[in-house]
């Protein structure tokens, strides 16, 4: 049997992971592409003088996870799968990339991260064409990324971004630290504190075989809620500022600040830093302190349902939304969107339905799916899930004091079991988040795996912008929201 059958957060013992000759691999996986699995990982580790890939395709239907792996020698080759699935065309370039592993026949072999001194952008001929070079350095204080679009007046032809002026190494960095790297997790991406700790913690505590109270895990969902809603709210305020909509700007703003001071209540930080830790996590929600979440809540809802109402009954508003920067449900699909944006061009995928965890299961989540793929799209869908968010925060402060007596956080003297890897999937406001732990025979971590959804969709906003206009990058850029950071690890 070629793959092992996984789950969100089940540990895997590495003997039982098959070793696949890549040619078998490979066919294996256009194979199972067919029956609707898809790529949530694809990378190497060294091991004595080899290198080890491992593969792992998700079953969202069945929740399940499927597990495989092939060895190299140092320079070997393979002939390329995006050929035959596009979707695999940013993970086999990174995995070329790091290890030098070249996927023979790739259309698009071009540097993830490593920048070299004539980066081989994509050229086109006619004297009509123009280029418009855009960052790395930006006016500001979003982090560096360039920008190079093709164009036939304001008619964009093509765009393609260069990422890769971060070099922080932080999946390293987890390797080497002495300890549980909470706060590194945090880092990962500053605007997803909340997401990339939990994934890690989760990831960690599967290791350790330790679980957390239930009092600690319905905090921590609620902060997660809060975290999606906070974001949510900003991104309709800053959609609102790139179409001159400046009163949306300000009372999204304004609103968004009521959510981040709530979480700066829970935690002291308006980021939720310090709120999550391995074993649960440090800081409590009292009575006192849910009352104002939920008054806090019912405002920031009627806000946003006014302001929304409003903003998106405006023809002037429409007509800058609708039909613009549109990625359809096949091209979507094709190549490998996740999270809000996915959802907004027809592509069911949430973590919290696919793969629920225990509470998830009770609250009755529903995706929220629309079709036509353009910024109206992805602004609303923000709106609909501000709502939902609130709900489940709702009725987890419920369910919280049924748990009142239960300890905050569970301190472990374990060590993480050894010769072992886990998943960890979280839907982050952003999308699908995965993180890979791997442990050698002393229950140390040898490779630390992280996905930031902003890896699956960058290359997805390049290809909505097409056929737009110069002046609605901006927008388009500001309804994808990506990361920089969290694709440049």
């Amino acid at each position: 049997m070629n793959w092992t059958i996984s789950q969100n957060n089940k540990v895997i013992n590495l003997a039982d992971i098959s070793v696949v000759n890549m040619s078998e691999l490979r066919e294996d996986i256009i194979k199972q592409a067919k029956h609707n699995k898809r790529v949530i990982g694809y990378f190497g580790q060294y091991e004595d003088e080899k290198i080890k890939l491992y593969v792992i395709l998700a079953d969202d239907k069945n929740s399940e996870l499927l597990l495989s792996s092939s060895i190299f020698d140092k320079n070997d080759s393979y002939d390329s799968i995006t050929e035959e699935m596009p979707v695999f065309h940013m993970f086999e370039r990174e995995f070329y990339e790091e290890f030098g592993i070249e996927p023979i026949g790739h259309p698009w072999l071009k540097p993830v991260r490593t920048h070299k001194k004539e980066y081989p952008f994509f050229k086109m001929d006619g004297e009509e064409v123009h280029e418009i070079a855009v960052g790395p350095i930006h006016a500001g204080i979003i982090e560096p990324g360039h920008f190079r679009f093709m164009c036939n007046g304001e008619k964009i032809y093509d765009l393609e971004i260069q990422l890769g002026y971060q070099h922080r190494n932080v999946e390293q960095l987890f390797l080497q630290s002495k300890g549980f790297s909470s706060h590194l997790a945090e880092s990962i991406a500053g605007d997803t504190v909340i997401g990339h700790n939990l994934a890690y913690s989760n990831a960690m505590e599967s290791l350790l075989n330790i679980e957390i109270s239930n009092k600690a895990a319905l905090i921590r969902l609620i902060a997660l809620e809060m975290e999606r809603i906070a974001i949510h709210i900003g991104d309709l305020g800053a959609i609102s500022n790139d179409i001159a909509y400046l009163m949306g700007n300000a009372v999204f703003g304004a609103t968004r600040t009521l959510v981040i001071n709530t979480l700066l209540e829970i935690s002291g930080s308006r980021f939720g830093r310090g709120l999550i830790r391995t074993g649960g996590v440090v800081y409590d929600i009292d009575r006192k302190l849910t009352d104002r979440i939920n008054a806090m809540l019912d405002k920031i809802l009627k806000d946003v349902e006014r302001m929304t109402e409003t903003m998106f009954s405006s023809a002037s508003v429409l007509s800058r939304l609708e039909r613009t920067g549109t990625l359809n449900t096949e091209k979507a699909h094709e190549l490998g969107m996740v999270g809000l944006a996915a959802r907004a061009s027809g592509i069911s995928l949430d973590v919290r339905v696919d793969y629920p965890c225990k509470w998830d299961k009770d609250l009755c989540l529903n995706k929220i799916i629309m079709q036509n793929g353009d910024v109206y799209s992805r602004a609303y869908i923000r709106y609909q899930e501000i709502n939902q968010s609130a709900k489940i925060i709702k009725d987890l402060l419920l369910k919280l004091f049924l748990y009142d007596k239960e300890p905050l956080l569970v301190k472990t003297d374990k060590t993480l079991f050894p010769n072992s890897l886990v998943v960890s999937m979280v839907e982050g406001w952003r999308g699908e988040i995965v993180h890979v732990a791997i442990t050698n025979k002393i229950g140390g971590l040898t490779r630390y795996k992280i996905k930031d959804p902003s890896f699956n969709n960058w290359y997805g906003l390049a290809v909505a912008v097409r056929n737009n206009g110069i002046s609605d990058f901006p927008l388009c850029n500001k309804s994808f929201n990506l990361s920089y950071c969290g694709n440049d690890l």
